[in-house]
């Protein structure tokens, strides 16, 4: 009887845990408060902040801010309209570049976003900050940082929630939480979730865009430019990122449906 009662007990909190990921449909397993992880989120972003440094590139900055407040307030505006807005409850969008020559940009939970300084001249204009942009928009939407931490609290500490991680595991949290943001990689249990996710919001992204009336049709072109810069790359088994080639062909499944978002403007 015992035993009946706890696999039910398992059962509710599986099912609890179980969400959808808007538009994909996906079900994804998170068990940490939306709350808490942007508080973590937050933390993690102030940290990296100074431990980074900030971009003096005006063009640079102005340009990741414009297209990222523009990005953000359409995918408000639509969560709302299609009474969905909880799902974004208590997000605070802040955009900075960095300054590196690395060719990278990531978002935390909650809507905190860098560009690093070398990613910027493959974008060439408004749409290409555009593509990026609404990709890692799509990341903190979809929660997949929510998701990825999951798994990890689960895998690496045995289940222990959050705030007892926090407290006991603190560095080792704290790890696992830039690893979950996008912001560390390792080759092993995660690498099939993060090239989902990777797919995932590669297929917002090109909504997302469109919703800000920016032309969804220059993503693949931005990425044939990434491609031709990144030359010599890692097989695709050990990387987070699915091929560029891949990519390309996943977006233009998902073209017609991300045009109507776009002529709707």
């Amino acid at each position: 009887m015992k035993k009946f009662k706890f696999l039910n007990l398992v059962f509710i909190f599986l099912l609890i845990a179980c969400g959808t990921v808007p538009f994909s449909g996906r079900k994804q397993f998170t068990v940490i408060p939306a709350s808490q992880m942007i508080s973590l989120a937050n933390d993690s972003y102030a940290q990296t902040l100074k431990e980074n440094k900030i971009s003096d590139n005006e063009q640079y900055t102005n340009q990741v801010r414009r297209v990222g407040n523009r990005i953000s307030s359409a995918v408000e505006q639509y969560f709302k309209n299609q009474g969905m807005e909880e799902r974004l409850k208590n997000y605070q969008w802040e955009f900075n570049v960095l300054s590196s020559e690395a060719v990278n940009a990531w978002c935390m939970p909650g809507g905190k976003i860098a560009f690093y300084e070398g990613i910027l001249p493959i974008c060439q204009d408004d749409n290409g900050v555009a593509v990026v942009m609404a990709h890692e928009i799509a990341h903190a939407v979809a929660r997949h940082g929510n998701e990825r931490m999951s798994q990890q609290l689960s895998v690496q500490l045995g289940g222990m929630v959050l705030s007892e991680a926090l407290k006991k595991e603190e560095e080792t949290t704290r790890k696992l939480a830039l690893a979950a943001f996008g912001l560390g990689s390792q080759v092993g249990y995660l690498l099939p979730y993060s090239r989902t996710h990777e797919r995932e919001a590669d297929e917002l992204g090109l909504y997302f865009m469109a919703m800000a009336n920016y032309d969804p049709r220059g993503a693949p072109d931005f990425w044939k430019r990434m491609k031709d810069k990144g030359g010599s790359r890692p097989p695709e088994f050990l990387s987070t990122h699915p091929h560029p080639k891949n990519r390309i062909a996943n977006m233009e499944e998902h073209m017609e449906k991300a045009l109507e978002y776009y002529q709707k403007k």
